[in-house]
Protein backbone atom coordinates (compact mmCIF):
# COMPACT_ATOMS: atom_id res chain seq x y z
CA UNK A 1 0.00 0.00 0.00
CA UNK A 2 1.17 3.08 -0.73
CA UNK A 3 -0.47 5.72 1.55
CA UNK A 4 0.51 8.64 -1.06
CA UNK A 5 -1.05 7.16 -4.13
CA UNK A 6 -3.57 9.58 -5.89
CA UNK A 7 -5.00 6.14 -8.01
CA UNK A 8 -8.54 6.43 -8.24
CA UNK A 9 -8.99 9.92 -7.49
CA UNK A 10 -10.02 12.95 -9.62
CA UNK A 11 -7.78 16.30 -9.17
CA UNK A 12 -8.75 19.57 -11.14
CA UNK A 13 -5.37 21.73 -11.36
CA UNK A 14 -5.43 25.36 -12.48
CA UNK A 15 -2.92 27.49 -14.18
CA UNK A 16 -1.32 24.40 -15.57
CA UNK A 17 0.13 25.48 -18.53
CA UNK A 18 4.07 25.62 -17.06
CA UNK A 19 5.66 26.04 -14.27
CA UNK A 20 4.44 24.98 -10.89
CA UNK A 21 1.04 24.09 -12.28
CA UNK A 22 2.34 21.99 -15.22
CA UNK A 23 4.98 20.04 -12.31
CA UNK A 24 1.67 19.65 -9.95
CA UNK A 25 -0.14 18.17 -13.40
CA UNK A 26 2.27 16.01 -14.08
CA UNK A 27 3.32 14.40 -10.87
CA UNK A 28 -0.01 13.88 -9.76
CA UNK A 29 -0.41 11.77 -13.04
CA UNK A 30 2.46 9.60 -11.98
CA UNK A 31 0.94 9.27 -8.44
CA UNK A 32 -2.27 7.27 -10.39
CA UNK A 33 -4.65 10.48 -10.51
CA UNK A 34 -7.14 11.32 -13.34
CA UNK A 35 -5.92 15.52 -14.03
CA UNK A 36 -8.16 17.44 -15.77
CA UNK A 37 -6.17 20.71 -16.16
CA UNK A 38 -6.96 24.19 -17.22
CA UNK A 39 -5.41 27.34 -18.15
CA UNK A 40 -5.35 30.25 -20.60
CA UNK A 41 -2.28 29.07 -22.99
CA UNK A 42 -4.13 26.59 -25.34
CA UNK A 43 -0.49 25.68 -26.83
CA UNK A 44 0.90 24.99 -23.69
CA UNK A 45 -1.79 23.66 -22.08
CA UNK A 46 -1.52 20.97 -24.92
CA UNK A 47 2.11 20.05 -23.72
CA UNK A 48 1.18 19.78 -20.40
CA UNK A 49 -1.49 17.42 -21.57
CA UNK A 50 0.76 15.17 -23.52
CA UNK A 51 3.28 15.01 -20.39
CA UNK A 52 0.76 13.63 -18.38
CA UNK A 53 1.16 9.67 -17.36
CA UNK A 54 -1.71 7.32 -17.79
CA UNK A 55 -4.89 7.68 -19.40
CA UNK A 56 -8.51 9.38 -18.93
CA UNK A 57 -6.99 12.92 -18.35
CA UNK A 58 -8.93 16.13 -19.69
CA UNK A 59 -7.54 19.32 -20.64
CA UNK A 60 -9.73 22.48 -20.68
CA UNK A 61 -8.43 25.57 -22.24
CA UNK A 62 -9.78 28.97 -20.96
CA UNK A 63 -9.88 31.92 -19.01
CA UNK A 64 -10.95 31.74 -15.64
CA UNK A 65 -10.94 35.59 -15.22
CA UNK A 66 -13.95 35.90 -17.50
CA UNK A 67 -17.56 34.65 -16.05
CA UNK A 68 -18.37 32.98 -19.06
CA UNK A 69 -15.25 30.36 -18.79
CA UNK A 70 -15.50 29.64 -15.15
CA UNK A 71 -18.75 28.57 -15.54
CA UNK A 72 -18.58 26.58 -18.68
CA UNK A 73 -15.40 24.96 -16.63
CA UNK A 74 -17.37 24.17 -13.41
CA UNK A 75 -20.48 22.67 -15.45
CA UNK A 76 -18.22 20.67 -17.89
CA UNK A 77 -16.41 18.95 -14.11
CA UNK A 78 -17.12 15.69 -12.59
CA UNK A 79 -17.32 14.84 -9.08
CA UNK A 80 -13.64 15.60 -7.48
CA UNK A 81 -11.35 14.40 -5.27
CA UNK A 82 -8.99 17.22 -5.14
CA UNK A 83 -8.65 20.82 -6.17
CA UNK A 84 -5.27 22.70 -7.01
CA UNK A 85 -6.24 26.50 -6.94
CA UNK A 86 -2.58 27.36 -8.79
CA UNK A 87 -2.97 29.86 -11.24
CA UNK A 88 -1.80 33.24 -10.27
CA UNK A 89 0.88 36.61 -11.73
CA UNK A 90 3.77 37.54 -9.77
CA UNK A 91 4.01 41.70 -11.00
CA UNK A 92 6.44 43.39 -9.05
CA UNK A 93 5.63 46.86 -8.75
CA UNK A 94 6.06 49.95 -5.93
CA UNK A 95 2.31 51.03 -4.96
CA UNK A 96 3.06 54.67 -5.70
CA UNK A 97 3.57 53.47 -9.40
CA UNK A 98 0.55 51.40 -9.69
CA UNK A 99 -2.33 52.15 -11.60
CA UNK A 100 -5.99 50.35 -10.85
CA UNK A 101 -5.67 48.30 -13.65
CA UNK A 102 -2.63 46.55 -11.67
CA UNK A 103 -4.30 46.24 -8.24
CA UNK A 104 -7.39 44.87 -10.36
CA UNK A 105 -5.46 42.13 -12.30
CA UNK A 106 -3.09 40.78 -9.00
CA UNK A 107 -6.17 40.41 -6.74
CA UNK A 108 -8.66 38.92 -9.62
CA UNK A 109 -6.10 36.30 -10.74
CA UNK A 110 -4.59 35.63 -7.87
CA UNK A 111 -7.14 35.94 -5.31
CA UNK A 112 -10.87 36.17 -6.77
CA UNK A 113 -10.46 33.55 -9.12
CA UNK A 114 -9.52 30.60 -6.68
CA UNK A 115 -12.72 32.32 -4.61
CA UNK A 116 -15.07 32.24 -7.29
CA UNK A 117 -13.97 28.80 -8.14
CA UNK A 118 -14.06 27.24 -5.04
CA UNK A 119 -17.84 28.56 -4.52
CA UNK A 120 -19.26 27.45 -7.72
CA UNK A 121 -17.59 24.00 -7.20
CA UNK A 122 -19.58 23.58 -3.91
CA UNK A 123 -22.89 25.37 -5.48
CA UNK A 124 -22.90 22.37 -7.84
CA UNK A 125 -22.14 19.74 -6.01
CA UNK A 126 -18.90 19.09 -7.36
CA UNK A 127 -16.63 17.37 -4.82
CA UNK A 128 -17.09 13.84 -3.23
CA UNK A 129 -16.88 13.85 0.75
CA UNK A 130 -13.22 13.58 1.82
CA UNK A 131 -11.74 16.11 -0.98
CA UNK A 132 -8.99 17.96 -0.46
CA UNK A 133 -8.52 21.81 -1.48
CA UNK A 134 -4.87 22.96 -2.36
CA UNK A 135 -4.83 26.64 -2.87
CA UNK A 136 -0.97 27.63 -4.01
CA UNK A 137 0.00 30.50 -2.01
CA UNK A 138 3.31 32.09 -0.95
CA UNK A 139 5.40 32.96 1.90
CA UNK A 140 5.00 37.47 0.76
CA UNK A 141 2.28 38.28 2.75
CA UNK A 142 2.18 35.11 4.97
CA UNK A 143 5.52 34.96 6.29
CA UNK A 144 7.16 38.56 4.83
CA UNK A 145 7.48 40.80 2.07
CA UNK A 146 9.33 43.40 0.15
CA UNK A 147 9.65 46.19 -1.89
CA UNK A 148 7.72 46.19 -5.21
CA UNK A 149 5.21 43.47 -3.49
CA UNK A 150 2.66 44.77 -1.51
CA UNK A 151 -0.44 44.32 -4.26
CA UNK A 152 1.18 40.72 -4.67
CA UNK A 153 1.48 40.00 -1.03
CA UNK A 154 -1.86 41.09 -0.34
CA UNK A 155 -3.51 38.81 -2.90
CA UNK A 156 -1.68 35.78 -1.01
CA UNK A 157 -2.41 36.08 2.41
CA UNK A 158 -6.23 37.46 1.65
CA UNK A 159 -6.08 33.94 -0.27
CA UNK A 160 -4.46 32.16 3.08
CA UNK A 161 -7.19 33.45 5.11
CA UNK A 162 -9.59 32.36 2.60
CA UNK A 163 -8.30 28.93 2.79
CA UNK A 164 -8.58 29.03 6.68
CA UNK A 165 -12.46 29.87 6.32
CA UNK A 166 -13.48 27.41 4.19
CA UNK A 167 -11.41 24.41 6.23
CA UNK A 168 -14.07 25.27 8.86
CA UNK A 169 -17.03 25.45 6.59
CA UNK A 170 -16.09 21.63 5.17
CA UNK A 171 -15.05 20.50 7.79
CA UNK A 172 -18.00 18.67 8.66
CA UNK A 173 -18.27 16.78 5.28
CA UNK A 174 -14.66 15.68 5.72
CA UNK A 175 -13.42 18.35 3.19
CA UNK A 176 -10.16 19.74 4.14
CA UNK A 177 -8.64 22.69 2.53
CA UNK A 178 -4.39 23.68 3.13
CA UNK A 179 -2.24 26.26 1.37
CA UNK A 180 1.19 25.93 0.00
CA UNK A 181 3.63 28.75 0.80
CA UNK A 182 6.60 28.40 -1.58
CA UNK A 183 9.30 30.91 -1.15
CA UNK A 184 11.09 31.28 -4.83
CA UNK A 185 11.02 28.71 -7.14
CA UNK A 186 12.69 28.31 -10.23
CA UNK A 187 10.51 29.17 -13.18
CA UNK A 188 9.99 31.68 -16.16
CA UNK A 189 8.12 33.92 -14.19
CA UNK A 190 11.16 36.89 -14.13
CA UNK A 191 11.91 36.01 -17.41
CA UNK A 192 11.04 39.06 -19.16
CA UNK A 193 11.25 40.93 -16.12
CA UNK A 194 14.33 43.56 -15.82
CA UNK A 195 15.74 41.78 -12.80
CA UNK A 196 19.48 40.33 -14.41
CA UNK A 197 20.53 37.13 -13.55
CA UNK A 198 23.41 38.49 -11.30
CA UNK A 199 20.46 40.17 -9.13
CA UNK A 200 18.78 36.35 -9.10
CA UNK A 201 22.12 34.70 -8.04
CA UNK A 202 22.60 37.29 -5.06
CA UNK A 203 19.15 36.75 -3.76
CA UNK A 204 19.38 32.98 -4.22
CA UNK A 205 22.43 33.70 -1.61
CA UNK A 206 19.81 34.40 1.05
CA UNK A 207 18.46 31.41 1.19
CA UNK A 208 20.01 29.22 4.14
CA UNK A 209 19.83 26.21 1.28
CA UNK A 210 21.69 28.51 -1.38
CA UNK A 211 19.28 27.44 -4.26
CA UNK A 212 15.38 28.66 -5.17
CA UNK A 213 13.42 25.52 -4.92
CA UNK A 214 12.12 23.66 -8.10
CA UNK A 215 8.50 23.31 -9.38
CA UNK A 216 8.69 19.27 -8.75
CA UNK A 217 9.33 19.97 -5.32
CA UNK A 218 5.96 21.75 -4.52
CA UNK A 219 4.31 19.44 -6.77
CA UNK A 220 5.52 16.63 -4.00
CA UNK A 221 4.01 18.59 -1.35
CA UNK A 222 0.74 19.14 -3.30
CA UNK A 223 0.71 15.38 -4.22
CA UNK A 224 0.69 14.98 0.00
CA UNK A 225 -1.85 17.21 0.75
CA UNK A 226 -4.08 15.80 -1.52
CA UNK A 227 -3.34 11.85 -1.07
CA UNK A 228 -4.97 9.74 2.27
CA UNK A 229 -1.75 10.86 4.21
CA UNK A 230 -3.03 14.11 5.35
CA UNK A 231 -6.55 12.87 5.91
CA UNK A 232 -6.59 15.41 9.52
CA UNK A 233 -4.86 18.02 8.07
CA UNK A 234 -6.90 20.89 7.57
CA UNK A 235 -6.69 24.89 7.45
CA UNK A 236 -2.69 24.63 7.32
CA UNK A 237 0.00 26.46 6.01
CA UNK A 238 3.17 24.62 4.52
CA UNK A 239 6.50 26.27 4.18
CA UNK A 240 8.18 25.28 0.98
CA UNK A 241 11.21 27.87 1.52
CA UNK A 242 14.65 26.67 1.80
CA UNK A 243 14.63 28.16 5.32
CA UNK A 244 14.47 31.30 4.21
CA UNK A 245 11.89 32.40 6.96
CA UNK A 246 13.80 31.65 9.69
CA UNK A 247 16.17 34.21 8.99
Amino acid sequence: MNIFSLLGKTILVTGASSGIGRSIAVECSRMGANVIITGRNRERLSETFFMLEGENHQQYPCDLTIESDLLSLVELLPKLDGVVSNAGIAKPLVLQLAENEDVNEVMQINTLVPIHLTRLILQNKKLNKGASLVYISSINGNNCSSVGSSIYAASKSALTGFMKGVALELAPRGIRANCINPGMIETDIYKDASIGEEELEKDRMKYPLKRYGKPEEVAYTTVYLLSDATKWITGSSLLIDGGYTLL
